[in-house]
């Protein structure tokens, strides 16, 4: 049996650590997907579940978004917020639908737009079509009240900040007066404009993605935020109101990798805000 020098012994653990590394950063960070569940409860009372959805980024059905989806049906939310990024090309559209089919079509959807549904100059008239089969509603800065478990909930969809014309004025146009109001925004920056501009409105939630957690960090250091991630990474910010969420999202772009920032679902199960 050949003798393992301190020499080859370092090198054999360089390459072993750099195959983990590509291992992490190109499938388990990738496809693994962590779910985190939230419960932000007032009270024990008509409480409701939601699941946030964040750049997909979608090219094909994959194994990974059957997964999800038969979770989200496990799941039986009361409401899906799908929070921008969904696809970068009109022709990914068809199979963005391919797996929204794959969810229970009782549950009520909203959407967002996000920046790459601008840059990559997609079809919004047929993104928004194949939304609506889904039951689900694309918001471009305009709201919407739903009655669930006999609360009044409104929901303010913010266009994209980065790509679009975000205006949170005329997003809560005509906005009814509820115990709850959710603002979905791509761009986790806008929450200052938000903050601003509200005024006496009380705004519950605030969720958002774009940052992909980073998508790459060190150490918890992403190099790298797209413009208009503005301070914000990742997870929630109750520094002050309202309190924002940003998810890590599902997808990548630019790179097709992620590291120290892995693909998240969030499930905020059973909650009144």
């Amino acid at each position: 049996m050949p003798k393992l020098t301190r020499r080859k012994f370092i090198k054999r653990g360089i390459l072993a650590s750099i195959g983990l590394v590509l291992l992490d950063s190109l499938w388990f960070e990738k496809y693994v997907i962590d779910w985190n569940y939230f419960d932000i409860s007032k009270s024990q009372k008509n409480k409701i579940k939601i699941i946030q959805i964040s750049d997909l980024h979608f090219d094909q059905l994959r194994y990974f978004h059957k997964s999800i989806a038969k979770k989200i049906n496990l799941i039986k939310p009361d409401i899906i917020f799908i929070t921008g990024d969904s696809v970068d090309k009109t022709e990914k559209i068809d199979s963005l639908n391919d797996f929204l089919q794959l969810i229970d079509n009782s549950i009520k959807k909203y959407a967002i737009t996000g920046n790459w549904e601008y840059w990559g100059k997609v079809d919004l008239i047929k993104l928004k079509n194949t939304y609506s089969k889904n039951n689900c509603e694309l918001l471009i800065n305009q709201n919407k009240t739903i009655s669930i478990k006999n609360r009044k909930i409104s929901i303010i969809g913010i266009d994209d900040l980065v790509g679009g014309n975000a205006d949170f004025g005329k997003a809560v146009e005509n906005l009814k007066q509820t115990e709850t109001n959710i603002v979905l925004s791509h761009c986790p920056e806008y929450r200052d404009i938000i903050t601003k501009q509200k005024e006496n409105l009380n705004i519950d939630l605030v969720l958002s993605g774009h940052t992909h957690g980073g998508q790459i960090t060190i150490f918890g250091i992403a190099p790298f935020k797209p413009k208009g991630s503005g301070k914000y990474l990742k997870g929630w910010y109750k520094e002050s109101n309202p309190k924002m969420y940003i998810s890590k999202g599902i997808g990548t772009s630019i790179l097709p990798i992620r590291f120290g920032a892995r693909a998240e679902m969030v499930e905020m199960v059973e909650m009144e805000i």
